[in-house]
């Protein structure tokens, strides 16, 4: 049984674009589609789509055959939380990449959260 289900979706994300992979299915999920939906429109996945068997079919990017997710590392695990409040943020390497937060305005980025005046719990980071 998957206790961190983030930290999974990540790991996966991570090894396929290692691998070189165009594409990974996953277990639909609505958490994995509010990320899905952030990476998006950051970015940072080409698209993903539901497919039968509750699963989803998420289409990598990349860019010059060089993957468009340099970094993505989970900072908040089921063990050891970690939250920001505004005063905390700093840009992810110098405002290249992001920091998504979970908050009371649901699935943010740093920037986002620092125009909606919310703090909230470090989930992971994408550069």
């Amino acid at each position: 049984m998957i206790t961190d289900k983030i930290g999974d979706l990540l790991t996966r994300i991570r090894n396929a674009l290692k691998a070189g992979h165009e594409f990974i299915v996953v277990q639909d999920r609505k958490l994995a589609r509010v990320i899905l939906d952030l990476l998006q429109r950051e970015g940072y996945i080409n698209s993903y789509e539901a497919s039968e068997n509750f699963k989803l079919k998420i289409h990598l990017k990349y860019v010059d055959y060089e993957p468009a997710i340099k970094i993505i590392e989970r900072m908040s695990t089921p063990g050891c939380r970690k939250y920001m409040s505004i005063r905390e943020f700093q840009p992810y390497f110098n405002g290249l990449g992001i920091n998504v937060l979970s908050t009371s305005k649901g699935l943010l980025t740093d920037y986002q959260a620092k125009r909606e005046n919310v703090g909230g719990e470090l989930l992971f980071r994408v550069f």
